[in-house]
């Protein structure tokens, strides 16, 4: 289902700041187990510089340290980027996300009002459940066996979704259920 296009059922909740315009470019979401092994942070910083080389719209959160550090990452680039927030979007923005909605290459978005002030297991769900929906592909750098992101991929491969991660030892489990490598 192309959510831009049809009628969605967040697509009326979702309150964005930036450029709209990036929800119809071709989306890569980038999910990651908050606690992840060494190499997998490393290799999410290459993956990083990658798209932001090849200029890819990628599609992150911004709550763990993981997703933190992708972000900035990618902010070094010219190329769009839509940050998925699992509150509120506050009333005061780091400077780096200033001067990326200035350039008109950043979208803010979340299902949530400016009520909701910090983030919990029901709101983060809620952002990665948005976050896969609006995606073309999703890229998993690392998920726990039996956690919340293992869980959200599995649901989105039965969907149907481009699902990719990295070939390490620790992501075996997502390989075997059909999760391309990179």
């Amino acid at each position: 289902m192309n959510c831009i296009t049809q009628e969605c059922p967040w697509q009326s909740n979702m309150v964005t700041l930036g450029n709209r315009d990036l929800l119809v470019t071709y989306k890569t979401a980038f999910f990651c187990s908050r606690r992840c092994p060494a190499q997998v942070v490393l290799k999410s910083y290459d993956w990083a510089i990658e798209k932001r080389k090849a200029k890819t719209c990628v599609l992150s959160g911004n709550h763990s340290q993981i997703e933190k550090d992708v972000v900035h990452y990618l902010l070094k680039g010219n190329q769009p980027i839509i940050l998925a927030l699992a509150r509120g979007i506050k009333k005061r923005l780091e400077p780096e996300f200033t001067e990326a909605l200035e350039r008109n290459r950043l979208l803010i978005i979340t299902p949530f009002e400016s009520s909701v002030t910090r983030v919990i297991q029901e709101t983060a769900n809620k952002r990665n459940d948005l976050m896969a929906e609006l995606a073309d592909e999703i890229f998993v750098a690392y998920a726990r066996p039996g956690g919340n992101v293992e869980q959200l991929v599995m649901k989105w491969l039965k969907k149907g979704k481009r699902v990719s991660t990295f070939d390490v030892v620790e992501n075996r489990h997502l390989l075997e259920a059909e999760v391309v490598e990179v």
